[in-house]
């Protein structure tokens, strides 16, 4: 059966999955059984979001397992009593201080599991959430409401894990906030212009601060405040008191704010920039000024512009945390970005990207990837040397990770399921922690957050004590597969080793792997525009239709790393669909979605191959030195290319047809629909039947 487009926002918002109870287990000697005749205890004292996330657990418990609890208040010691009945007692270390020792971080808890008694003792209230969430992982793997006896205790290795929404661009709907929490994560970010304003209108955030609150998280402002005053200007208190003031007085509550150069710049002085930003009028004389704008460049008065900004927004919430992200000028010279580092104020954290700016060697070529991608495990040069100044300088340390499963290498689709790969990207980044303190992770831009057996793993991964992966893994596979794990393991090891040779240039990640095969194949410069949607937060502006390459000389070999990849994909494809055929029946809905997400980024490789192919043969037909022959030569080989794109987009329709996640994405909305691929259809069958044809009678003439 088709979707409509955004109806898999219907699964995004069941957080609980039905009938996960496999009635065939059965609990072994060193497992309990939660079943009939139970209940479920929180403290007469407990708050709105206690009750409400025992009241989830309830409803798991129903929903999941078939098992109906009691939900009742009574005082935690009263409800351990060797009378009592069997029961599930919630309480933090306020309530039960014995039990609560060693949970001694936000979010931490102790579980202890008895014959007749589960308690999850947090160290606060948000512990007593993720140790329910926690229960609900282990029964999910166990596919039965039994519990391994014993006692341990759980610690967050990263606090904040920041998280933008995969429901829509700043769009949290309760069931969202639910799931963002049961992945593990506390906290949201909003895009913000103003006081209840985000780069898509009007919102209530405070609100949405309540809301997300009753949930367990906190809620980031991102800046896109312009800033037209430099801190040395006279006006400038009383201008970002109009701006940020007017913020923070207006949404107290928020936990913090991010500030990243490109959408936060100012004028800065320093001789090094333009000294203007970009939204500026160009002066008189000014058009042909390379220096860059300050919004990408280390600037020596950052440090002042930042001082100016922390004191304001404080006044209104004096533990504000002020995040400062170095995206953009992670190309500048390491000399000037760890000068400016050392003159931040310490009572603020930095924010530095992961992977980015690595210089990548493949096959000979070197790439150097400026975005995100899951290609390259990290981290890169760039964040290495800014991480070790943050700890040299006693300033906290969040990375730019992408782990909520997601990078810019495929830009339309929900998670990437590499994730032995993911692994890889989880053991650099403890690593990270423990050698350089890094303690905070913004896990996804505008491209959102889905959850899926990925987001799974990094939560088994960044919790103290860290479960084995493999083990974790493949228990993840047995519950999703039944029969049919090992294939699906196979097929995960696949993709992981075939993504290695995924190629993350701009050319491409702005070109066809943003869109996959809706791209188009543009003859020469008779360029189109690309259809989006007007109310998209980018939509099309960030799709470069004209494409083009940093080093034609590169290509060929491009071209065979993705070839090797594709050709991989395609054996864990193999390795999938025999999982398929040994899954049960009952499962066979997730799988099948995964199957179809492992296609569409078949597809897309196949697409980006395709518009490669394309570039080099045009570039005979833009040569100089080409004759006819060798042009008509090139006209045909074209013509084979264009040719299978057309079945390799065809293809693709079935696919978003059946899962209307595949082809969007929350700040472009839908690129690669079936509207958009029968687009693409018409716009390459144009250039076969009357673009081409007119510059090969072109040829005929002479000219």
């Amino acid at each position: 059966m088709s979707e409509r487009n955004y109806e898999f926002r219907r699964r995004l918002n069941r957080v609980h999955e039905a009938d996960r109870h496999d009635p065939a287990q059965r609990p072994t000697r060193a497992e309990m059984a939660v079943g009939a005749g139970w209940r479920l205890t929180v403290s007469p004292a407990a708050s709105p979001y206690l009750i409400r996330v025992a009241q989830d657990l309830q409803d798991y418990f129903l929903v999941s397992m078939g098992v109906s609890l009691l939900l009742e208040r009574q005082d935690p010691s009263s409800a351990l009593a060797g009378s009592a009945p069997k029961t599930v007692v919630l309480a933090t270390a306020a309530d039960l201080p014995d039990l609560g020792e060693g949970a001694d971080v936000p979010r931490s808890y102790r579980l202890v599991v008895k014959r007749d008694a589960v308690v999850v003792c947090g160290h606060d209230e948000r512990g007593v959430g993720q140790g329910c969430y926690y229960l609900e992982d282990l029964m999910n793997l166990r596919e039965a409401p039994f519990l391994q006896l014993g006692d341990q205790v759980r610690k967050p290795v990263f606090q904040p894990r920041m998280i933008h929404s995969g429901w829509g661009i700043d769009q949290f709907p309760d069931a969202h906030l639910n799931a963002i929490a049961h992945a593990g994560m506390d906290a949201i970010l909003v895009f913000v212009k103003g006081p209840n304003t985000t780069t898509m209108g009007h919102l209530d955030i405070n609100d949405l601060i309540d809301r997300a609150a009753g949930y367990g998280l906190d809620v980031y402002l991102y800046s896109y405040l312009h800033s037209t005053k430099h801190p040395d200007e006279y006006e400038a208190p009383a201008f970002y008191e109009s701006t940020y003031g007017a913020l923070m007085r207006a949404h107290p509550r928020a936990k913090g704010i991010v500030f990243v150069g490109e959408s936060c710049e100012f004028p800065s002085k320093d001789e090094r920039t333009k000294g203007r930003t970009r939204h500026c009028p160009v002066p008189e004389g000014a058009a042909n000024d390379t220096r860059p704008f300050p919004g990408w460049w280390p600037c020596r008065d950052y440090p002042q512009w930042l001082n100016l900004l922390k004191g304001i927004i404080r006044r209104y919430n004096p533990k504000a945390d002020i995040v400062f992200w170095t995206y953009n000028w992670g190309w500048a010279p390491e000399a000037d970005r760890l000068a400016l580092i050392r003159s931040l104020p310490q009572d603020i954290s930095l924010e530095v990207t992961f992977e980015m700016f690595e210089n990548i060697e493949k096959e000979g070529i070197v790439t150097r990837c400026v975005d995100y991608t899951a290609s390259f495990a990290g981290p890169g040069g760039y964040f290495s040397s800014e991480a070790k100044t943050a700890k040299e300088c006693g300033i906290p340390l969040y990375a730019m990770a992408n782990t909520g499963g997601v990078t810019w290498d495929i830009g339309v689709i929900p998670y990437q399921p590499i994730p032995y790969q993911w692994k890889r990207r989880y053991d650099a980044l403890l690593k990270a922690h423990a050698d350089w303190g890094l303690c905070g992770l913004m896990e996804s831009h505008h491209f959102g957050f889905w959850p899926s057996f990925v987001s799974e793993l990094a939560k088994w991964s960044y919790w103290h004590p860290r479960r084995n992966f493999d083990e974790t893994i493949r228990q993840i596979a047995v519950r999703d597969f039944g029969e049919g794990a090992d294939f699906a393991l196979q097929a995960w090891q696949h993709w992981s080793e075939a993504f290695l040779d995924y190629v993350p240039t701009n050319e491409d990640q702005y070109g066809p792997f943003r869109v996959g095969p809706s791209y188009p194949l543009v003859f020469l410069d008779h360029d189109v525009v690309f259809p989006s949607a007007d109310y998209a937060h980018f939509g099309s502006r960030i799709l470069k239709t004209l494409y083009r390459s940093h080093k034609p000389a590169d290509v060929p070999v491009e071209i065979r790393l993705l070839r090797r990849l594709s050709a991989r994909w395609d054996q864990g494809l193999s390795c999938l669909r025999k999982a398929v055929e040994q899954t049960p029946e009952r499962k066979q809905g997730k799988v099948r979605d995964l199957l179809r997400l492992g296609e569409f980024v078949r597809n897309s490789v196949v697409t980006t191959i395709h518009v490669k192919r394309w570039f080099l043969q045009q570039e005979i037909l833009r040569a100089a030195a080409s004759d006819g022959a060798a042009k008509r030569a090139a006209l045909a080989e074209m013509r084979q290319i264009a040719e299978e794109e057309l079945r390799n987009a065809a293809a693709t329709i079935p696919l978003v047809e059946a899962d209307s996640r595949l082809g969007w994405e929350p700040s472009m909305e839908y690129m690669t629909d079936r509207s958009h691929l029968e687009w693409k259809l018409a716009q390459v069958r144009q250039v076969l039947d009357e673009t081409m044809p007119e510059y090969e009678r072109s040829l005929g003439t002479g000219s």
